[in-house]
Formats: structure tokens, C-alpha cells, sequence
């Protein structure tokens, strides 16, 4: 352990900024928990249907104001992208080059998930697995990779939004969602805001990165003022008070994102701001570091891979209770309507950690390939640099 410790800190660059790092940690935790705390899988007639506590127990929606955490991702990237597309064209890159290198970080670990995939279904519908079934697994699995796509986007268009203040996509947001629910208009309208919504964390990241950091007043202000207008939204505009997606639920905050999902992203990203400095005083310490470096470095893999480890343990345990004669298992079969499935999901939650250590451990080889440069030399704190960016 603590020549893994001596090795991190050795391969960090003096001027690299650990709260950075530390925010995008938490944000890929965040996503993780939520997705594993309000997704059930439910056993029913020989299939698996999808269903939310939040459907069933509305007291524990706050829970989704904490744990959608997509606009602190978007921030950090927007930031780390402004500068790290700056300092590429000091260094006379292309934009060409630097945007493959770029993309070619976030998608090199799509192609092993969807093969696995591939081959998941079909020897499960080789097998006789009813379609329902396949298809909530598969969506379950390839859902989120909405999330590389807008983000890989937004990175290739980094150029053009780095400059675009935040409020600028706000008011599409704004006015996307008055057409929408104000005056009846088209629901295929609001899919303007899936990269209007997103922009706005990122342009801030951008806008960060250009002219330096936001004052705590006004941090303050966005965390204050971002949390008034979404409890105002969801109290007196009939927004849905979950920030996640519900099963069954007219509406949702995030698919596409509404008003009420940027207005507490920037809430979230006046919190993140505030969080700097204190993050970069605990990250001095070595083990807290390692830490955080190290989640980093796996995070893509982490991210594409948590649904699945989540459904490895319930078809396993599914699989486990039907050759034992015992009904479905609560917290991980059952229909999440009860106190009892939150506390029996608490509990299977460290076998869901066990569950995607494994699947770090086999896949995150494809997260590790950087770049070719001209001239390879060997192994150096540089090299390791890069795969900590």
C-alpha cells in the first residue's frame, strides 16, 4: 500500500489541481449510488420489469437532489476541456488531434461492454430468456451511454462553447420549457434541451477556466439561488420533485432535462466551486489522494460497467434463491414499496462494490491505453501524468 502511495504521488505533477479530480470522483459515485439505490429489479412471472422506491415511497426523493450529480461532471469537463484545448494549441496541436485523443479516452471502453453484451444476449435469448426481460437488462446496460455522446460533443465543439456564456443555453432551457408546458407545445420540442441543459454546467467549467475562479459570493449565489428556483419549480410550476427518472411518471426531470434539472445542476455547481479550496487541503494527504487518482483512472470503466455488476448480483442471487426453493429476495427482487427493501438494498450494496471490483479489474485494461507520441520513451512520472488526466 504504500509504495502504491509513494508511486501516485510521485507520477502527480506539482500544479495539477486534486479538487478537480475529487469533484469528478464524486460526480461518477453519485451516478453509481443513485442508479443502485432507486433502480429495482423486480421478479415477476418469470421476468425482470424495472421499478423506483421514489415511485412507491416519495419521502426519499431528496435522495435524488444529491445523487444526480451530472452537472458536476459537465463542469469539470467543460473546464478541463477550455484548458486543455488551450494548451494544446500553445503546444500547435491540431484540433483534429487533440479531439481524437479526446474521444478515443472516453469511447475505448464502450467496445468491450457492448461485445459482452452482444454475446449476453444472445445466449439469453438462446436460452429461452423471455424479450421483456432482455430488453430491461439491455436498456439498463447501454442507458447511460447518452452520456458520452453529449459529452463527446460538447468536447468536439469545445472551440465554439468555450466562449458561450452559461446563460445563453439557460434561456433555451427556459424557453424550450415554456413551449413545452406553458403552451402545450410538442413534448419533441424538450429534446432541445439535452444539449441546452448540459451546456450550461459546461460553459460554466469553460467560462472558469478563462477568466479564473468565481468569488465565493458569488458560489454562494448559484448554490443558494439554483436551490430556490428548482424548490420553486417543483412547489408552484408543477415540476416532478425527483431529479431522476420514475417509471410510469408523466414527466421526467432528466430524460430530457428540464428547468428544475439545470436549475439544480447549478446549485450543485455553486457547491462544487465552494468545495474547491477545502478538497485541496485534504488532498494533500497522500492516502486521500491515492485515492481519489486512482477512482479517476478507472472511471469510465466504474461508470459503463456499475449497471452491470448491479445485475450480475440479482441474477445470482435470483439464480441462487430458485435452486434453494426461496421466494424472491428482498432489497434485490422485490417490489421496492416498503422500508424494509431500502434497508435490505443498504445491505446488498457492498456485494454491488464486489461486483464491479471484478469487472474493474478485467476491463479497465482498456481504459488504460493513452496516447502514441512520437518518440516513446520509457515509463516516466510524465507518461503516468497522462493517465491521470
Amino acid at each position: 500500500m504504500r509504495e502504491l502511495v509513494r508511486r501516485v504521488v510521485a507520477a502527480t505533477p506539482p500544479g495539477r489541481d486534486r479538487a478537480l479530480d475529487a469533484l469528478r470522483a464524486f460526480a461518477i459515485l453519485g451516478v453509481v449510488l443513485g442508479h443502485w439505490l432507486v433502480t429495482a429489479l423486480v421478479a415477476d412471472s418469470g421476468t425482470l420489469h424495472v421499478e423506483s422506491p421514489l415511485g412507491h415511497l416519495p419521502e426519499f426523493t431528496a435522495v435524488s437532489w444529491l445523487l444526480q450529480t451530472l452537472a458536476v461532471f459537465f463542469l469539470v469537463g467543460g473546464y478541463v476541456a477550455a484548458r486543455g484545448h488551450a494548451a494544446a494549441r500553445a503546444r500547435g496541436e491540431s484540433h483534429g488531434r487533440w479531439v481524437a485523443a479526446r474521444l478515443g479516452r472516453l469511447f475505448r471502453p464502450v467496445g468491450p461492454l457492448l461485445a459482452v453484451w452482444a454475446v449476453a444476449t444472445a445466449g439469453m435469448l438462446a436460452c429461452g430468456v423471455p424479450w421483456q426481460t432482455v430488453h430491461t437488462l439491455g436498456k439498463l446496460v447501454l442507458s447511460p451511454l447518452w452520456f458520452l455522446l453529449v459529452l463527446a460533443a460538447l468536447t468536439a465543439a469545445t472551440p465554439l462553447v468555450a466562449r458561450v456564456h452559461p446563460l445563453w443555453p439557460l434561456a433555451v432551457v427556459l424557453h424550450v420549457d415554456v413551449i413545452r408546458f406553458g403552451l402545450d407545445g410538442p413534448d419533441v420540442i424538450g429534446w432541445l434541451n439535452l444539449p441546452a441543459g448540459w451546456l450550461v454546467p459546461y460553459c460554466l467549467g469553460a467560462l472558469l477556466a478563462r477568466r479564473g475562479p468565481l468569488a465565493p459570493s458569488a458560489a454562494w449565489a448559484l448554490l443558494l439561488g439554483g436551490a430556490a428556483a428548482t424548490g420553486l419549480l417543483v412547489g408552484l410550476a408543477g415540476y416532478p420533485a425527483s431529479m431522476v427518472g420514475v417509471p410510469g411518471a408523466p414527466v421526467s426531470n432528466l430524460n430530457p432535462p428540464t428547468l428544475a434539472a439545470v436549475t439544480l445542476g447549478l446549485a450543485q455547481s455553486g457547491a462544487a466551486i465552494l468545495l474547491l479550496g477545502p478538497l485541496r487541503r485534504a488532498l494533500r494527504r497522500p492516502v486521500a489522494w491515492t485515492a481519489v487518482a486512482l477512482l479517476n483512472l478507472g472511471a469510465m470503466t466504474v461508470f459503463l460497467w456499475h449497471q452491470t455488476a448491479m445485475i450480475a448480483v440479482t441474477a445470482g442471487g435470483l439464480f441462487t434463491a430458485d435452486l434453494r426453493g426461496h421466494g424472491p429476495l428482498t432489497g434485490l427482487h422485490t417490489v421496492p414499496d416498503t422500508y424494509a427493501w431500502v434497508l435490505a438494498r443498504l445491505g446488498w450494496l457492498p456485494l454491488f462494490a464486489v461486483a464491479l471490483a471484478v469487472c474493474v479489474a478485467v476491463f479497465h485494461v482498456y481504459e488504460r491505453t493513452t496516447r502514441t507520441r512520437p518518440a516513446p520513451k520509457p515509463r516516466t512520472a510524465r507518461t503516468k501524468e497522462s493517465r491521470l488526466a
